[in-house]
């Protein structure tokens, strides 16, 4: 029995939640005061050694960014996307990978220029977007891989 968890913190509470990580697909709930539990947010690092688990228990979609400290267009989007994180914590799971420090998960998604985002949903790449967009139509990108993942769950 897989015993792992996570501790994800109430925003309507405060209290912290130790959740399984087999159970978060089931959407917690708060232990104190029954809210339900954010799931996205972000944004959070994901490497090589813990991006498959991050993406396949995830309840929500998840965009990876594909990054690396050097790239302005990378640095560009950056406060967009964390602004978005934090907009929809319910919604959406935003996650970097910086990929110079990152090969092996760069190279199998064949990730060529950057930036680069991976919209996954229930572990399933769905989308890509490549290159730096304004911030309006980041957030509609976004969005329309949320809309997705609610396709896929009906």
């Amino acid at each position: 029995m897989d015993q792992r968890t996570t501790t994800i913190e109430c925003d309507s509470c405060g209290a912290n939640n130790r959740v399984p990580l087999s159970r978060l697909k089931d959407r917690p709930k708060c232990g104190k005061c029954g809210a339900r539990l954010p799931l996205g947010g972000g944004p959070i690092t994901v490497t090589d050694a813990n991006f498959d688990e991050t993406i396949s228990t995830s309840p929500v979609p998840v965009i990876v960014d594909f990054w690396a400290p050097w790239c302005g267009p990378c640095r560009m989007i950056g406060p967009t996307l964390e602004k978005l994180a934090g907009q929809m914590p319910h919604d959406v799971l935003i996650a970097k990978l910086n990929v110079d420090e990152n090969p092996g998960v760069a190279s199998r998604f064949q990730v060529r220029s950057i930036p680069m985002l991976l919209g996954f949903v229930e572990g399933e790449a769905v989308d890509t977007q490549i290159g730096a967009l304004p911030p309006s139509a980041l957030e509609g990108w976004v969005r329309r891989v949320i809309d997705k993942g609610r396709m896929i769950a009906d």
